[in-house]
């Protein structure tokens, strides 16, 4: 699908959107989708205003009837999936196969939050004192402020807004500035849903339920700030976190820090290294190495790393790099130059600190302004400073181990967490490791 035909699929019009403020870029080829309006800490609060209003009004309506709004927008997006998942792929660059996938856990997110709008209760429990029982019950909570990055442009918002929805909250959106055509064609999909949701429910949705904030640091700072958003969900790196963490902190708020990871998985001597090998590709430079769960470090016992790094390798060679619109591409371009910079950057680290790059290098396809590299495998003689620093790019380090426990101290000594793996058919190793 070409770009107007997306808008025409998903009815939007730009034009309400126009602006010089901040441009929408394509990583794909470079290419300027669109130039946009942004709002200022002024507009922010005047929409965190309407949101809190839409609360007053929304948090008195049955759970389950709020679930019906939610069911009614998972159906929107199930028309429109195609064209929202060929969206993601030209703004965050991501392969046909995860935008739609993205667009898919909207959809799913929808479906489980529907369930839990019946699900809203508390416990009754017996109390010592005679005649008297002691009974829990959930209320909503506020405004729910969402803060999402551009590699899960649509999908962090979905879990974050599907659940707030039924909770009886408001959500207030402010989207990644690499990735706000995705944010409107959200917006303007839920408004549909609204739209429908009205002609069996007049009247019971309020103005205000869901606001979109378009803009930089400082309407981030507003969300994190007002003492109208007793809610913040953040995606994004540890530095940001730690930043949103201290200011929620000092006014009692609530976070929901989702951050940077720098993930390891540890292989061992009994491991399945045909498994190892198929799992390790696609973990390590799916999506570009642009996930938060990306695999980042590979822990290998010394008997078998040198049958396991030249399979790995050939693996790797065989990666497809290139558009994401093309058939058979795994790895699609890093979002934007400073991404691939950051990359270039990590990996002469890692030679400066005795590591052997294999990959990395830049693939030319005929667009100045896009940036596709090689996934790129690192042998560390150790783990380095560069590489106990995550880097959103496909870099895949690899250090060895001989002892077990060893391996178990490498894997947790990084300051991020997130996600991690073994390959191992000893279960005493397995059930260590967990």
């Amino acid at each position: 699908m070409q770009f107007n035909d997306i808008l025409a699929a998903l009815d939007i019009d730009l034009a309400q959107w126009k602006g010089n403020a901040l441009t929408a870029r394509s990583p794909l080829d470079g290419a300027t989708l669109a130039t946009l309006a942004v709002d200022g800490p002024a507009d922010a609060e005047r929409k965190i205003d309407a949101a809190h209003e839409a609360f007053l009004k929304w948090r008195t309506v049955p759970a389950p009837v709020r679930g019906e709004l939610v069911r009614v927008f998972g159906n929107v997006l199930r028309e429109h999936k195609a064209a929202l998942g060929h969206l993601v792929t030209l703004e965050a660059g991501k392969i046909t196969s995860e935008g739609l996938g993205e667009v898919q856990e909207m959809i799913d997110i929808c479906d489980f939050a529907v369930g839990l709008s019946r699900q809203l209760y508390g416990l009754t429990i017996a109390s010592e004192r005679p005649g008297h029982r002691m009974m829990e019950t959930w209320h909503p909570i506020g405004v729910c402020g969402v803060i999402s990055a551009f590699n899960f442009p649509v999908a962090v918002w979905a879990w974050n807004a599907a659940l707030a929805f039924v909770c009886g909250d408001p959500v207030v959106w402010k989207p990644s500035e690499k990735t706000p055509l995705t944010a409107i064609a959200c917006h303007v999909l839920l408004g549909k849903a609204l739209r429908e949701f009205d002609k069996t429910h007049p009247g019971v949705a309020p103005e205000g339920l869901s606001q979109l904030v378009l803009g930089m640091r400082d309407v981030g700072e507003v969300l994190t700030s007002s003492k109208k958003v007793p809610v913040v969900s953040a995606t994004g790196s540890v530095r940001m976190g730690q930043e949103v963490a201290k200011v929620l902190s000092q006014r009692l708020a609530r976070g929901i820090l989702e951050l940077g990871g720098n993930n390891g998985m540890i292989v061992a001597p009994s491991a399945d290294l045909d498994l190892v090998v198929r799992a390790v590709t696609f973990a390590a430079v799916g999506t570009a190495g642009q996930r938060c769960t990306t695999l980042r470090r590979l822990i290998v016992h010394r008997s078998v790393v040198d049958q396991l790094l030249p399979r790995l390798e050939k693996a790797y060679a065989s990666v497809k790099v290139g558009s994401p619109l093309e058939a058979g591409t795994l790895v699609g371009p890093l979002v934007d130059r400073a991404s691939f910079d950051a990359m270039q950057k990590a990996l002469g680290d890692a030679r400066e600190q005795g590591g052997v790059v294999k990959g990395g290098e830049r693939v030319d396809v005929g667009h100045a302004d896009a940036y596709y590299v090689r996934p790129a495998i690192v042998r560390m003689p150790k783990q380095t400073a560069v590489v106990e620093r995550e880097t959103f790019a496909p870099i895949l380090y690899v250090m060895v181990y001989d002892d077990f426990a060893d391996a178990i101290d490498l894997h947790n000594a990084v300051p991020q967490g997130l996600s991690s793996a073994i390959f191992t058919n000893d279960i005493r190793e397995a059930e260590q490791f967990m």
